[in-house]
């Protein structure tokens, strides 16, 4: 229950503290006095998002602070969220001029996302706009799990729902991305069959290349081989030295320097003798056969152009890209193996979301009769006696996240005349009667603690206004229960009356608000039947609709 509600700097509000009681509240005051200021900063603390336009003059920022009293079933939720439970909860919004907005509960900061999980159970907001939700399919579905009582069976499979959503979407990913491995497999395919073809893990394409440079430079190679190979010839190179050596021989042993000398040319003979040997060997090596070099040039040519193809610098690379496709191939048969089983698993729990929707369809189906009765008799009570209410349901073809319902709220409020659609049937006074009714079934299916009706009366008058407060005053006996209303006779039946007026203060128009008591409240009923210049004869009904009970 909202106990509490202090608004601060806010539009034309410079500061205000109301306490709330439980039962039926009304609101009232002139048009334009600022009633609905007090509805938009309530509207705060369900979360809602502030226009920097409502900070007023005389401080940084605005404030709404509301105080509930909680019962220990909020508990789970304070713990689930990490807050600090308590029966008297705070809840604050502060919205600064600088752009920046907070939220409170008990003091610790929240999201709004947060605030609206706890505060959309704490009260209901109903204005005149909202019966425009009657003419939402998705709306009317949801009013008939309500009234039915089939919100858990809802919720459950709306649960479940998500599950199979989450499942269809990583099935579609599995199965593009095995729809396109197998498009690219053949091409794959072919690209491992050319390196393949490479025999990357046996050759050497470095030596490769320098086998083909030799082949290609043969003649030139072999003519110097040849002139190595002359070095032991006669006339040579050889021969000089070795007769310079016996030379040196003879007189080596006369000085330390001649033998070094002789030790030194004897290593340089055998190294040249070694040089021409292994010269002529080459030679007999290099004897180049053309078909062979073939061979070599088309294998390093084939290595090259699948390099530049694939935009590679060196065989690892092509080694690696080897490795890859390899794997990707290897990999293809898991990947239908996963799309088989997420398939599985898919079509499983659609049967699944197949019965229960076909549970929640026949559920909806057997319990409207009942609830269409019971409203019925709520509408008689409003000075609706021949309407017809249908709820037209149909099973479509496909699932979605309230089963596969279709529905079609059919009314009329004459005798004879045919049920239509309710977007094509309705006036506004009737949309607000039966807005009325169907929220009083609502509050006695969910125990909201407390309710805002916003104009609820818009487009009904005498009877028929006096019908809509004595139901106000009734739903006040099980709900915290506030509205604002023009009409005396759902004013008069309120158990707590507040007044909200606009006055000159300090050079700039507030909003005030007053809890009026016994006293005064007859002559703020005969102000809404005459206006500002009470006659005797309104302030005498006014005494007669607040002695009727």
């Amino acid at each position: 229950m909202l106990t509490s509600l202090r608004i601060s700097n806010f539009a034309l509000i410079d500061e205000v503290e109301l306490s709330f009681e439980s039962g039926y509240t009304v609101l009232t005051g002139e048009t334009g006095s600022g009633k609905s200021i007090l509805l938009h900063a309530l509207q705060l603390i369900l979360g809602e998002r502030a226009e920097l336009s409502v900070i007023g003059p005389d401080a940084p920022k605005s404030i709404v602070e509301a105080t509930f009293q909680l019962n220990e079933s909020y508990q789970p939720f304070f713990e689930e969220y990490d807050l600090d439970y308590d029966q008297q909860t705070i809840i604050r919004r502060e919205i600064a001029k600088e752009g920046k907005s907070r939220a409170f509960i008990n003091d610790v900061p929240v999201s709004l996302q947060t605030l609206k999980l706890l505060t959309s159970r704490l009260v209901q907001i109903h204005s005149q706009y909202n019966t425009l939700e009657l003419k939402s399919k998705s709306f009317q579905l949801e009013l008939i799990d309500v009234l039915t009582g089939l919100l858990p069976e809802r919720h459950s499979f709306v649960k479940k729902f998500t599950a199979f959503e989450v499942l269809g979407k990583e099935l579609k990913d599995l199965d593009e991305r095995y729809a396109a491995a197998v498009q690219a497999e053949d091409y794959d395919r072919f690209i491992l069959e050319e390196l393949h073809e490479l025999s990357l893990g046996s050759t050497d394409f470095n030596q490769l290349e320098l086998d083909i440079t030799r082949m290609e430079n043969a003649s030139q190679i072999t003519q110097v081989f040849g002139e190595i190979s002359q070095i032991t010839a006669e006339n040579g190179s050889y021969e000089l030295l070795y007769r310079l050596k016996s030379s040196v021989d003879k007189q080596a042993s006369y000085d330390p320097l001649l033998q070094s000398m002789k030790e030194r040319l004897d290593s340089i003979l055998v190294e040249l003798k070694e040089l021409s040997l292994e010269a002529d060997d080459a030679i007999d090596q290099l004897d180049v056969n053309e078909s062979d070099k073939d061979i070599l040039v088309e294998k390093w040519n084939a290595f090259n152009k699948i390099l530049n193809k694939h935009r590679l610098s060196s065989a690892d690379d092509l080694k690696s890209m080897y490795d890859q496709l390899t794997s990707k191939l290897n990999s293809l048969d898991d990947l239908l193996s996963a799309c088989t089983s997420k398939r599985a698993e898919y079509d499983l729990l659609k049967q699944e979301l197949l019965k229960d929707a076909g549970y929640l369809h026949e559920q909806r189906e057997k319990r409207i009769p009942a609830i269409l009765a019971m409203l019925q008799d709520r509408l008689k009570e409003l000075k609706l006696p021949h309407t017809t209410l249908k709820f037209d349901l149909k099973q479509q073809m496909d699932l979605n996240r309230t089963g596969f319902t279709g529905v079609e709220f059919l009314f009329s409020a004459n005798f004879g005349i045919e049920a239509v659609p309710i977007e094509k049937a309705a006036s506004g006074g009737e949309l607000s009667r039966l807005m009325l009714a169907l929220q009083q079934l609502i509050s006695e299916k969910q125990s909201l603690p407390t309710i805002f009706f916003d104009e609820i009366d818009t487009g009904v008058s005498g009877d028929v206004a006096l019908k809509m407060g004595q139901l106000l005053s009734k739903m006040g006996e099980t709900v915290q229960l506030m509205a604002i209303s023009h009409l005396p006779q759902v004013a008069a039946k309120a158990a707590h009356h507040m007044v909200v007026s606009k006055e000159l203060r300090n050079n700039r128009m507030q909003t005030t608000v007053r809890v009026i008591d016994t006293s005064e409240r007859p002559q703020e009923i005969a102000r809404l039947m005459s206006g500002e210049v009470v006659s005797e004869a309104a302030l005498q009904n006014a005494h007669n609709l607040l002695a009727e009970k």
